[in-house]
């Protein structure tokens, strides 16, 4: 294992009581068994009833083993070690339950949980379920992280994680022991490592589903060989990596992608994501609102739902983004979310013309100190477009009379619209959503059962709530 320098280790957060909003006090003198089982002698037959039957009987109990292991197994750890204080009949199957081993739900810290984690894993029976440990430990017990990685409880391991945790100073190499796994898993999280060019030749992931990379550093040609060896992939999220300037994307199960650039880029230049050849793509997610991406679509049939996509004149794509990324009308799309420096009516008109069956957008305007770009000369080109917008959310609203004006191409020419939504940003009150009303010219909306609903929600903040690769899941990211 290389490393160059160590982090300082960051406090672990404590587990918390059940029940309890304070949290438990932990000694570090306490044994590390101790702090996993309960003596045997406490260990009895439940009373009568136990069981939760109205009867009395303990019909859980009696199901088989298999079946109680796979229970216990998607428990959090400390609440599956101790299900073996129930009942004897319970005694051993945790060992030898499938292994759902997370450092979170252990209370210990330090030297204490490396001790803790060792034990548990030199006594389980059974096999590996999940993995989750920070990737800190990569830092500070290398060898012991991969003697954790050869044990025999983690045979047939189908989800391994290593979270993210502080700010390292030098990102280790991930080793051979990492990939033993690489057979069986479905799920896996690499965070703050590095990637080899010559451990990534030789990977192969036959039944993994999803994947996250977090602040890793990996080639460009790595970064492809990767997904190449990932047939089944579904997820995949890269958050915050370096090492690459580009992101091809052919892979024939990705239903969705979701990318974090960093503040700078890759070499001061946007992070480019082309989409060669992902015929089962649904969702494409860029999930810093403030960070560009630089997004070719070549063959994407099934693409549904984007954003959340800068539209500006800062970058060179300036107000030709949307033509120059899709040269060919799309129809699939029918979620969208941009964020827009400043307002522009030709904007809309892109949109329109781009996707035709968009029938969610969402607009963050991004306040500048310049006036937005408002021209009237386009309204009868506006009132051409066949506009099937049904939701249209317009997020940080102030209420200025460019806004105003925006808003209003939606207002009198959205026939289908049935919700505008406006995130106002400062003070919501009565008086205001009154002038609103009156400027807006509600009176003459083209669809007369639309509404119009002001609020403090921040939809397209929930972006920034995607953590996890299982977060890329949900139908539609950006509803409140």
């Amino acid at each position: 294992m290389e490393m160059e320098a160590a982090a300082p280790l960051p406090k672990k957060r404590r587990s918390e009581v059940p029940g309890s909003n304070q949290p438990e006090e932990i000694s570090s003198h306490e044994p590390a068994a101790a702090a996993m089982e309960a003596p045997e002698s406490d260990i009895g037959e439940p009373p009568p009833g136990a069981g939760g039957a109205e009867d009395g009987v303990d019909h859980i109990s009696g199901l088989p083993d298999a079946v109680l292991g796979d229970i216990i197994s998607l428990l959090p750890t400390r609440e599956g070690a101790r299900t073996q204080t129930l009942a004897s009949r319970w005694r051993h199957l945790w060992r030898s339950a499938p292994l759902n081993l997370d450092y979170y739900d252990l209370p210990a810290e330090g030297d204490v949980l490396i001790r803790l984690i060792s034990q548990i894993l030199s006594a389980h029976a059974g096999s590996g379920r999940r993995l989750c440990v920070s990737a800190h430990h990569l830092y500070h017990h290398p060898a012991t992280v991969d003697a954790w990685l050869r044990s025999a409880g983690l045979s047939n391991l189908q989800e391994l994680e290593f979270c993210c945790a502080g700010d390292p100073l030098v990102l280790p190499a991930v080793t051979a022991p990492t990939f033993r796994f690489s057979s069986s898993l479905r799920l896996a999280t690499f965070s703050q490592c590095r990637f080899p060019d010559s451990i990534v030749q030789t990977l192969h992931f036959p039944e993994l589903k999803q994947l996250a990379l977090e602040e890793v550093s990996i080639s460009e040609g790595s970064l492809q060989r990767v997904i190449a060896g990932c047939p089944v992939l579904e997820s995949m999220l890269l958050n915050h990596c370096i090492g690459f300037g580009c992101i091809r994307i052919c892979s024939p199960n990705l239903r969705t992608i979701g990318v974090r650039a960093g503040n700078a880029g890759y070499r001061g230049k946007l992070v480019k994501v082309s989409i060669e050849d992902a015929p089962c793509l649904e969702r494409l997610l860029q999930l810093n609102i403030t960070t560009g991406l630089d997004i070719s679509i070549i063959s994407a049939p099934n693409l549904e739902t984007m954003g959340c996509h800068r539209y500006d004149d800062s970058y060179g794509l300036s107000f030709k983004g949307f033509p120059t990324l899709f040269p060919m009308v799309v129809h699939t799309v029918k979620t969208l979310s941009i964020s827009v420096l400043p307002l522009c009516v030709d904007m809309v008109i892109d949109l329109m013309s781009c996707f035709p069956c968009l029938e969610k957008l969402y607009i963050l305007i991004r306040s500048s100190g310049r006036k937005s770009l408002w021209c009237r000369k386009h309204q009868s080109h506006i009132r051409c477009l066949d506009i099937r917008l049904k939701k249209v959310v317009l997020a940080n609203y102030r209420g200025i009379m460019s806004e105003v004006n925006f808003a209003m191409l939606f207002v009198l020419n959205a026939k289908m619209l049935e919700l505008l939504q406006f995130e106002v940003q400062g003070w919501c009150c009565e008086k205001f959503i009154e002038r609103q009303h009156r400027l807006l010219q509600l009176g003459n909306r083209a669809s007369r059962g639309a509404q119009f609903v002001f609020t403090k929600d921040k939809c397209l903040r929930k972006l920034e709530d995607i953590k996890h690769v299982r977060d890329l899941s949900v139908a539609d990211p950006f509803e409140c």
